[in-house]
């Protein structure tokens, strides 16, 4: 018998310095850290913090993570789904 792996909920990880430290808007969109795509959140989380970490003494510097299943699958995410 074939062991079933864990389903795949993808999320990315990535960063940039932003033009204002109240939105979300980057100064350059072609400097943007693009750290990786992860196979779940509890590994994207490691990365992003040791991407924040990494880049701790820039203020204007942040990382996000995003929840890539959720775009891939959105009637998967409503309510009661």
């Amino acid at each position: 018998m074939s062991e079933k792996s864990p389903k795949q909920l993808l999320h990315l990880v990535f960063g940039g310095e932003l033009r204002d430290l109240d939105g979300i808007e980057f100064r350059d969109l072609s400097g943007l850290d693009i750290v990786g795509i992860f196979p779940n959140y509890a590994e994207a989380l490691v990365a992003w913090k040791a991407a924040a970490q990494k880049s701790v003494d820039n203020a204007s510097m942040r990382y996000f993570i995003v929840h890539m299943h959720r775009l891939l699958e959105p009637e998967a995410t409503k309510v009661g789904a």
